[in-house]
């Protein structure tokens, strides 16, 4: 309840970018309609069919080469991560957090199974929609000693029993990879996922005791997160060369969790990724998407074989998520006439 002020606020002063009055003939005229909102804090919008740029406009000060933290959209990325290392042969889905990683193990973190960590069912304490949860992303960002705190996090339900969105599994599943790996994990996404696609810059925000944090903190460029999405769209593929395996995309994006009551957004969860049936026109169109604080996603909509990228920096502000699902929203509405 506390953001419905701000999501009242949004309602009052966002551009209504399908207006019956004004609806935009074209996507550049979706995005061109953006330039009337308010809020001083939307930065990029890109739109690819098949590959290609069909619509892209900054915002605000941002330009194509600006690296923009898309803050929680980052925990999507460790999960093509895992799913590199499982690719491999370097760790499985069934396997503990203990068994990758050995300084946690015996802890109720290390007895997790990695499938119900990386559908966040861990089990352990860690929310972060409460402040005062043990295992909340702040006191975690706040840790002096982070594999001290992971250990010191107590399990509050079953495994596998609910889900609760926190940061932590996604932190916990960087390190399980880097330690699976023998390889630190922006050098490991530097190496199977970044060069493959050919982004050449990004900045990864590190812990304290210098871990890339596998729950966020990724800055890239707007035109580089879409082409995390193609490789989603593509099945893994790049110019039909696989860089992430074909069977874990589609691992990731099944829908393991119900997740539409605790999240307006969504309808489920797979690995990381958020999937939902928008109704656009009367018709039901399937998209998947990376989400993060502030309304930063990367959408892929493989029936309309289109991805589109949103760098926002609303964070922690209601109207963010909603701003960009209103954009999608457009783009899909005014693509749908032009199919």
């Amino acid at each position: 309840m506390r953001h419905l002020p701000l999501l009242l606020l949004a309602a009052l002063s966002l551009p209504c970018a399908a207006s019956a009055q004004e609806a935009p003939a074209t996507l550049a005229q979706v995005l061109q309609a953006q330039d009337r909102d308010s809020h001083g804090d939307l930065r990029a919008v890109v739109v690819l069919r098949d590959g290609a740029i069909v619509a892209e406009r900054y915002y605000n000060g941002e330009t194509a080469d600006t690296l923009h933290d898309i803050r929680s959209a980052g925990k999507s990325i460790t999960a093509l991560l895992v799913g590199a290392a499982v690719a491999r042969g370097q760790l499985a889905t069934t396997g503990t957090v203990g068994d990758y990683w050995p300084d946690v193990a015996g802890s109720p973190a290390g007895k997790v199974v990695l499938d119900d960590l990386l559908t966040m069912r861990s089990g352990l304490a860690a929310f972060d929609e409460d402040e005062h949860s043990p295992g909340n992303e702040d006191k975690l960002d706040e840790a002096s000693d982070p594999a001290a705190f992971v250990r010191g996090v107590p399990a509050a339900a079953a495994p596998g029993s609910v889900y609760r969105y926190n940061s932590l599994g996604s932190y916990i599943a960087g390190r399980v990879v880097e330690n699976a790996s023998g390889t630190d994990l922006e050098a490991y996404a530097a190496k199977v996922l970044f060069a493959p696609l050919g982004i050449t810059r990004w900045s990864w925000g590190r812990d304290v005791a210098n871990h890339p944090k596998g729950q966020g903190n990724l800055s890239l460029r707007a035109r580089d997160t879409a082409r995390i999405g193609q490789l989603v769209l593509d099945d893994g593929k790049v110019d039909g060369r696989p860089v992430i395996d074909g069977a874990w995309i589609k691992a990731a994006l099944a829908p393991r969790v119900a997740i539409g009551a605790a999240d307006r957004y969504a309808d489920s969860y797979g690995y990381f990724w958020y999937a939902k049936m928008q109704d656009v026109g009367g018709r039901k169109i399937a998209v998947y998407f990376a989400s993060g604080n502030g309304g930063n996603k990367i959408y892929v909509i493989p029936a309309r074989r289109m991805v589109v990228s949103v760098a926002s920096s609303a964070y922690g502000k209601g109207y963010g998520q909603r701003r960009s699902e209103d954009i999608l929203k457009a783009i899909l509405a005014v693509d749908a006439t032009q199919m």
